[in-house]
């Protein structure tokens, strides 16, 4: 795509600033070795598999799709459907090798590319294509590297195929039932952090495997109305209210043997998480369908039979937090729990609260020198900090400094720290002692950007305000709200990448305003709670409060021109704020927005609102279309027509409704773009909507 700006066409051509960084970065079972996926500079996009060895510190390159295929780097358009689906819900979308599995001592890594299945052996760096039964994805090795499970026409496959199994060498594993083997349904990868459907067992002797019978959901349909010949795609969509496919987990043996995992699926459909313990036990992670009551099962994998060792439970909705609930190695349960005071979110071991009101937990990482390794933030949300939590008592220990998100992974004594700071993004491995850097080959950012942040009104809501460069104290500015607002996703946050764009919406003219109102993460579980059973209301009230609030300390931000912007929940809070607060927003560009919860999806929906049948009155109130006669500000509604997480359906219906109430609003419709906006066509909105926005604000 041609971009004019050159900060948009940078933007653009670089992937956001990704194209060139370390991406899914895994260790060795014994934190001697790091895989990971990076391109070859900022100006590449395709992805290749890279091997750095710690003892030596060297790196090498062990599989190059452009190599290996080159008429193959996973350009989306000829991956299998179910592929890009699965693309889609982890939010990938460069070419080359997307994602990877490998064996715990990184000997062996698989990854297709455009349905084919290939192994490398990473001492080496010979990768050999293995035959398949049709376009394969999610391949993962057994133990040794020398069988790898793959899925393929929604059947579980194996190769090579133990000898054992009848059917010949390219015969499922999984009987031809008609159901999905193997696989995360939407609602597991869309909203419940479960990317993936089956699990060797650490010897290499079955397979654990869900069992997904959508036949009960209501099917969405795709056209592409620039290429009307074309059929539309379908596939079936777990809606507000109605059916979520029914999930079953069995262990599939290579002699044959079946055995189903047996739970209550109609007190807790939702499956979260699964995973061998031994040979001779898994564990798995259920949820009811309000996720207000969170299981942790073992399972004996010989009768399915299962047993409770853990139950969470919350009267508004379990507030995940990742790597819980988790059974140490002595036995002890780790589980996510409000601090006495209610101040934050924390971790319980055996119901006793182990994390003090300082931390607010995000994430446990693992283990690292006997204690917890964690992810958390103090006073103030916008950063995120690794420490290491003793689970026998103690003061945490901090592991990282200075304003920024800091994340981490480790594995046998090895500590790989990522601390994205407004210097940059840096990657170091903490190995025996020794800092090892993870070399970065993107693009510096070109904007390094100190947002002014604040805690504004009794609530004490995030709030940042990002000014153009060379600003004169004095001059009066538009201004521009970026906002999401949504639950699960912080928008005030020190991570840089997110600031560029919005520093290039200064520089147009704007004061760009950023606020986390109620119901987003990292405050408090009150905070958070604030938006159970309806959503807009104290949305669009805090997003009011923090921009008066901030007026007194920014005299430049001129109150009678403001914009807001946003995507996804983000433009469903860009509409509302026009529809029914038109007195402090005047003009509003919405891209994807969800206008009726009743037809978003069953997990992320009924979590807040709850079911649609329970509660009309909060879904009525947070629908949009009813409102549509009351606009009389300039609105832009955007939306792609191959949107599988928001369905276009969204748009067109609060469109018709405006069009019948005789209100003119603008409609982008971009065919064959989806939730994403990959590829530059985020570069091209912004353009489009910069256009918009000048003209309606003056």
């Amino acid at each position: 795509m041609t971009h004019t700006d050159p900060f948009l066409s940078l933007s653009a051509r670089t992937g956001r600033f990704g194209f060139g960084s370390p991406r899914a970065a895994t260790l060795s079972e014994d934190g001697t070795r790091v895989l990971f996926l990076r391109s070859t500079g900022p100006l590449d996009p395709v992805e290749r598999l890279w091997l750095l060895d710690l003892t030596t510190r060297t790196e090498r390159l062990v599989a190059d799709p452009v190599a290996i295929a080159p008429q193959r780097t996973g350009d989306p358009a000829d991956l299998p459907v179910a592929e890009r689906r699965l693309r889609e819900r982890t939010r990938l979308w460069a070419p080359g090798i997307g994602s990877f599995a490998a064996t715990a001592d990184l000997a062996v890594a698989v990854f297709t590319l455009d349905g084919r299945l290939h192994r490398t052996v990473t001492d080496t760096a010979v990768t050999t294509e293995l035959p398949t039964a049709g376009p394969a994805f999610d391949p993962r090795p057994d133990a040794t590297g020398q069988r790898v499970a793959y899925l393929t026409g929604g059947a579980l496959h194996l190769t090579p195929a133990p000898a054992l199994h009848p059917g010949g060498p390219l015969a499922p594993l999984s009987p031809p039932d008609g159901a999905l083997w193997g696989t995360a349904e939407f609602a597991a990868a869309e909203e419940l952090g479960r990317h993936r459907g089956h699990w060797w067992s650490p010897d290499g002797r079955a397979v654990l495997a869900t069992r997904v019978d959508e036949s009960a959901l209501p099917l969405r349909h795709f056209a592409d109305p620039a290429h009307p010949e074309q059929a539309p795609d379908t596939f079936a969509y777990p809606q507000a209210g109605g059916p979520n496919a029914d999930v079953q987990l069995w262990v599939l043996a290579l002699d044959g043997h079946r055995v189903r995992l047996r739970w209550d699926t109609a007190a807790h459909p939702y499956l979260t998480a699964a995973g061998w313990e031994g040979n001779g036990e898994i564990l798995l992670t259920v949820a009811d369908r309000l996720q207000q009551c969170v299981l942790l099962l073992s399972a004996d994998p010989a009768t399915g039979e299962t047993r409770e060792l853990s139950r969470t439970t919350d009267e508004f909705w379990v507030d995940e937090v990742p790597g819980t609930p988790a059974r140490l190695a002595d036995g002890r349960m780790l589980t996510a729990a409000d601090t006495p005071d209610g101040g934050a979110r924390g971790l319980a071991l055996d119901g006793r609260i182990l994390s003090d009101e300082r931390l607010q937990v995000r994430r446990v990482v693992g283990r690292l020198d006997g204690r917890l390794l964690i992810e958390a933030n103090e006073d103030q949300p916008a950063d995120q900090h690794v420490y290491l939590l003793d689970p026998d008592g103690g003061v945490p220990e901090r592991l990282t400094e200075g304003a920024g998100v800091h994340s981490a992974t480790a594995a046998g004594g090895t500590l790989l720290l990522t601390s994205a700071t407004p210097d940059g993004i840096h990657r170091t491995v903490h190995f025996r002692g020794e800092r090892i850097p993870l070399a970065d080959h993107a693009e510096p950012l070109p904007y390094r950007v100190r947002p002014q942040l604040a805690r504004v009104t009794e609530l004490g809501l995030p709030t940042a305000v990002v000014y153009p460069r060379g600003h004169v104290a004095g001059e009066r500015l538009p201004v521009l709200l970026d906002v999401y607002g949504g639950p699960g996703a912080q928008a005030v946050a020190s991570e840089p990448r997110r600031w560029q764009v919005r520093q290039w919406w200064a520089d147009q003219g704007f004061a760009v305003v950023t606020t986390d109102n109620r119901g987003t993460p990292f405050v408090s579980p009150a905070f958070t709670r604030a938006i159970f059973r309806r959503f807009s209301q104290v949305a669009i009230e805090d997003q009011v409060a923090a921009l008066r609030a901030l007026a007194p300390d920014h005299p430049d931000l001129d109150l009678e021109r403001v914009g807001v912007r946003g995507w996804s929940y983000g433009g469903y809070l860009a509409a509302l704020a026009v529809l029914r607060r038109p007195d402090v927003f005047h003009a509003a560009s919405a891209g994807a927005p969800p206008t009726d919860f009743r037809l978003y999806d069953t997990a992320y929906t009924e979590r807040y609102l709850g079911l649609p049948q329970d509660n009309p009155e909060g879904y009525r109130a947070d629908c949009l279309i009813e409102d549509a006669p009351a606009l009389r500000r300039p609105l832009l509604l955007i939306h792609g027509l191959a949107d599988d997480n928001v369905h276009p359906a969204h748009t067109l219906l609060l469109s018709e409704a405006l069009t019948r109430a005789g209100r003119p609003h603008s409609l982008l419709a971009l065919p064959g773009v989806s939730h994403l906006t990959a590829g530059g066509v985020m570069e091209q909105l912004a353009a489009l909507e910069l256009d918009f926005l000048r003209g309606a604000l003056g």
